[in-house]
């Protein structure tokens, strides 16, 4: 363990401390002599970002909650704090117990965007930990990954012993048990040991077979692994645990609020959308469940803003009422209420507006494209008409700005759908002026479709760089008019991107070499080296076409064809090839099963509440 004092000359040097120094309120201590299992999470992007991750509180508290576990935390440190770590020669360290990453039992990352993996790898490194998996020995942490980003994990597979595939609740405890009850065990044994779970993807158990053609063409299993790997899910949503104290950090994070997790999975269908499939079956909390856990948080983290955390927020069947049941106990106290989530109707419009009578929010929708007809296409049910009506109930209700959020690069888009976007958003303004309002400031922000694994859009081919180009400079055009602003990412963000979700163990050498010229927290504009990546792709002979913008074959062997969401490839090709005829699949929560695979025992007997009631 480090002392402050040999912390605090490095502290000094750095731009932002608290990021380093631990000692949060509601942090977890515990007497080492009865741990049998160090653990250590740790977030592979900065610490105001990890620490407004619901999902690592959440596992953070489930392992604590373990008389014989102690798990500590760690975030990827900035680009002065790596210079320092390593101009003195420390090790990245935990922030409970200031303990060298090194000397955990546990590494457990999580995933949530493939932009951060080249952090994990800067981790890993501080940590004096070998970062391809094939070179650890026994004293090294097990290095375990979760998140979303785990059901496509063959880019990152060298790198991690063992991936948790789905919900982390309800296979940490195993995976805690069996690390335990193999301590004496030679390190191989106890990784392989971690493949007999279910939902635990072990890489070295997998040998993957190419053709000719230098793609993939299928795989071989070691003795003793199972494949496919199927995804674990919660099935008592109601009733599982919920980080009662959550750490509060020391310095303002992106998302500084109570987060209530109220319904977790989505039916939508909207076919670009990875997570609205990986996280089925559609489950919810009930109105006073959610009304417990918020009355709870707030007096153990000081907080005065509750956040109601889901895919779409606005689809939970007792959102109006814990609102309204939120707004009329809290709202007195200065307690406001968030929804961070809203459909483009005129009810999340009133929803918002209920919520506006503690704290004024902004006001976000995504309609995803410009026209009806590439909506219909990508199975996003919204009209125009629902457009104008919920931009017309928020600046009559007193909003001035909006902001609207759409893709480009859309299967099947055109240009008449890039324009109109600009189109849709002039007749907002214009119905905006001739109702009474002088002016409606609209937000655009823009990004480029990334064909996703596991979505009905597995198979399509990602635009080019230089055609997202000129489809941005069209729109760019387009939106040129007085009131509106117009954001958009790099297109070479996006097919980075859409390489790393898309890609094999191919990709793997090109993380590495990426790393090892300087790449780090991809994600942030300001750290952005496009050339290091670009460099990295020539010098291992890898084509990040190959993997974003080629249309694949529905029988072609994928390289995420190991891992089971549940929802069946017969599902995904169905919606794709409606997208052809611009058909809509309805919500099955609105209208009948659409035999998507997720079977009826994952669905809990009470999962839905559709009318509000009280205790």
């Amino acid at each position: 363990m480090y002392t402050t004092t040999q912390l605090d000359d490095i502290l000094s040097r750095v731009e932002k401390p608290a990021r380093y120094a631990g000692g949060e309120y509601n942090a977890v201590t515990k007497d080492l002599a009865g741990v049998k299992l160090r653990a250590a999470m740790v977030f592979p992007d900065v610490y105001e970002v990890g620490m407004s991750s619901l999902g690592f509180q959440i596992l953070y508290h489930f392992l604590n909650a373990r008389d014989d576990t102690y798990c500590e935390r760690a975030f990827a440190p900035w680009p002065d704090m790596e210079r320092e770590l390593r101009g003195a020669g420390l090790s990245l360290y935990t922030l409970e117990t200031y303990t060298p990453l090194g000397e955990m039992d546990l590494i457990g990352f999580s995933f949530g965007s493939e932009k951060t993996y080249t952090n994990a790898l800067t981790c890993l490194d501080l940590a004096g930990i070998p970062v391809w998996s094939k070179d650890r020995t026994g004293g090294d942490p097990i290095v375990v990954a979760g998140g979303h980003c785990a059901f496509s994990p063959e880019p990152v597979a060298p790198f991690v012993d063992a991936f948790a595939i789905g919900e982390g609740e309800d296979v940490i405890g195993e995976i805690a048990d069996s690390l335990v009850a193999s301590s004496v065990q030679p390190r191989e044994e106890r990784v392989r040991l971690l493949a007999s779970i279910p939902g635990v993807y072990v890489p070295a158990m997998l040998t993957w077979n190419y053709g000719a053609d230098g793609r993939l063409s299928g795989w071989e299993a070691a003795p003793g692994a199972s494949f496919p790997v199927s995804k674990r899910v919660v099935r008592d949503f109601e009733n599982v645990d919920y980080p009662r104290r959550p750490v509060i950090p020391n310095m303002e994070a992106v998302h500084d609020r109570i987060s209530v997790e109220v319904m977790r999975g989505c039916t939508q269908g909207c076919r670009f959308c990875q997570a609205g499939i990986i996280t089925r079956p559609v489950r919810e909390r009930s109105p006073g469940r959610v009304g417990e856990i918020a009355s709870g948080l707030l007096p153990v983290t000081g907080y005065d803003d509750i956040s109601l955390v889901s895919l779409s927020t606005a689809d939970y069947s007792g959102v109006d009422c814990v609102v309204r049941d939120l707004v009329e106990t809290h709202g007195p106290d200065g307690v406001g209420v968030s929804l961070p989530s809203l459909r483009v109707d005129t009810f999340s419009v009133n929803l918002a507006a209920q919520i506006q009578t503690v704290r004024k929010t902004g006001l976000t929708f995504a309609p995803e494209a410009g026209t009806e007809r590439l909506r219909r296409a990508i199975n996003k049910n919204i009209t125009d008409a629902d457009v104008f009506d919920a931009a017309e109930s928020a600046w009559r209700q007193g909003w001035k700005r909006i902001k609207f959020y759409f893709m480009i690069g859309l299967p099947t888009e055109t240009d008449d759908d890039i324009v109109g976007i600009a189109r849709l958003v002039r007749e907002v303004q214009r119905r905006a002026r001739a109702g009474g309002r002088v002016r409606l400031d609209v937000s655009i922000g823009a990004s480029s479709f990334v064909p996703k694994a596991h979505t009905p859009f597995q198979w399509r081919a990602q635009a080019s760089p230089s055609e997202l180009e000129r489809k941005l400079r069209l729109l760019r055009e387009a939106t040129r008019m007085p009131g509106v602003r117009l954001s958009w990412d790099d297109p070479a963000e996006s097919q980075l991107e859409a390489a790393l979700a898309r890609g094999d163990r191919r990709l793997a050498p090109v993380i590495h070499e990426a790393w090892k010229a300087g790449a780090r927290f991809d994600s942030w504009q300001e750290c952005q080296r496009w050339d290091v990546w670009r460099s990295a792709f020539e010098k291992t002979g890898v084509d990040p076409a190959e993997f974003a913008g080629r249309r694949r074959a529905y029988g072609e062997v994928l390289p995420w064809d190991h891992i089971d969401s549940g929802v069946t490839k017969t599902y995904l090709k169905q919606e794709d090839e409606r997208t052809l005829i611009e058909e809509l699949t309805p919500d099955c929560r609105e209208s009948r099963c659409h035999a998507c695979g997720i079977i009826d025992g994952l669905m809990p007997e009470h999962a839905r509440y559709g009318s509000c009631y009280h205790d």
